[in-house]
């Protein structure tokens, strides 16, 4: 196809980025695109693919660091990684089961979104362990920033910048990540039956231990009883100790197993990439709230609509898929989580609504009109993933 353009590296990106800037062609940056609901639907001319701007270019165990190109397939940094007993900190979301997209998951696009799962309540998100970033601006212009090592950050930190910018800054060449050792062992206690309430009071005081729970999770079953999840990570004593301390004292007379192996990978999995929305035509929601607001930010939603819901990070984060409709429900999400001072993102939608509702959470005037700022300083021409973000012609 002639409207797809595939760099063979930086140098060649950038001069394909300083062409369409100079003609004024919208590119739609594209990694492996199994993420491209997220956002608004991109109004680009081309498509500027990533594919071959790929490969790990320096991986040092050692210094807990690597580098890659920013097309290269999550699972080849994951599988590079786990062989020396190592992992990106942050459990990165698959978008694929949710959108019902093909390809494979990029470094990239990973960074683009922001992308994070379970374990962001213990190991932060992704822009947490990205030290480094090489991209082009929407001037052709090949910037770096960052390192090889964790450092304090004067100025501009163009890596947290670049982290959730959803490639409207600049096209990413390459990443750098600090990673972790990966733990020997894993296991989940898991309570069966409790109602919102009292799960959420379950996971904050599971939180508020010294046992590093390194997820946690609440989800009703259609059919089933609610299922609350804990999740240790460690040597296999302390995990053990960990574990019947935490049944002891937060399920003493509850209902609740140990969870482990192929089911407990498979509930984490599922919780990670919401299967449970994969086969329903719902519009989805993230929204990001005080854990200890979700019940009755919960009860509200329900008594305006139908929802299926499922609550992560100890209730800070709930996933809400909402019946279909025209403005998939946006007064009564957002008006709702705004009574709570919460955050509310529209992660998906079909492009008829999503065009027509904006999937961000709005803005102040003030952050907004400065956001503005920055995106004309790096994209003056408005090229790199046009409408993702915000309608053309808005701001």
């Amino acid at each position: 196809m002639n409207n797809v353009l595939t760099p063979q590296g930086e140098a060649e990106l950038a001069d394909m980025v300083r062409q369409a800037a100079g003609d004024k062609t919208g590119l739609e940056i594209r990694g492996g695109g199994t993420r491209i609901g997220l956002g608004r639907p991109v109004q680009g001319a081309k498509t500027l693919s990533l594919a071959n701007i790929s490969g790990i270019s320096l991986y040092e165990p050692g210094a807990l660091t690597i580098v890659a190109g920013a097309g290269t397939p999550l699972s080849e940094i994951e599988k590079t990684l786990a062989e020396k007993g190592q992992r990106l900190p942050f459990e990165p979301m698959d978008h694929r089961s949710l959108f019902g997209t093909t390809g494979e998951p990029t470094i990239g696009g990973v960074v683009a979104a922001n992308v994070s799962g379970p374990r962001r309540i213990q190991a932060g998100a992704c822009r947490d362990s990205l030290i480094g970033v090489r991209f082009v601006s929407g001037t052709g212009e090949v910037i770096k920033n960052g390192g090889r090592v964790m450092k304090n950050v004067t100025g501009l930190d163009l890596v947290k910048l670049m982290a959730g910018s959803y490639g409207t800054l600049g096209v990413l060449s390459e990443v750098s990540f600090k990673v972790l050792p990966a733990p020997g062992h894993q296991a989940t206690l898991g309570i069966e039956g409790l109602a919102l309430k009292e799960a959420i009071g379950v996971l904050s005081a599971a939180l508020s231990t010294p046992f590093e729970i390194s997820g946690a999770a609440h989800f009703p079953r259609r059919g089933q009883a609610s299922l609350t999840l804990l999740r240790v990570e460690g040597f296999e004593s302390q995990l053990e100790y960990r574990l019947e301390k935490l049944k002891a004292d937060l399920a003493k007379s509850l209902e609740s197993r140990i969870i482990r192996a192929e089911e407990h990978d498979r509930l984490w999995r599922s919780v990670r990439d919401l299967e449970m929305f994969a086969d329903t035509d719902e519009a989805v929601w993230k929204l990001s709230v005080k854990p200890s607001d979700a019940p009755a930010i919960a009860e509200a939603i329900h008594k305006q609509t139908t929802a299926n819901m499922l609550f992560d990070w100890g209730g800070g984060l709930i996933w809400v898929g909402v019946e279909k409709a025209p403005d998939a429900h946006e007064p009564i999400i957002r008006q709702t989580v705004a009574r709570f001072g919460g955050h509310a993102t529209l992660v998906r939608a079909p492009n008829d609504v999503r065009l027509t509702t904006s999937p961000f959470h709005p803005e102040p005037r003030v952050v907004e009109q400065l956001s503005g700022a920055v995106r004309l300083k790096f994209d003056p021409a408005g090229i790199l993933n046009p409408g993702r973000m915000m309608m053309q012609g808005a701001g």
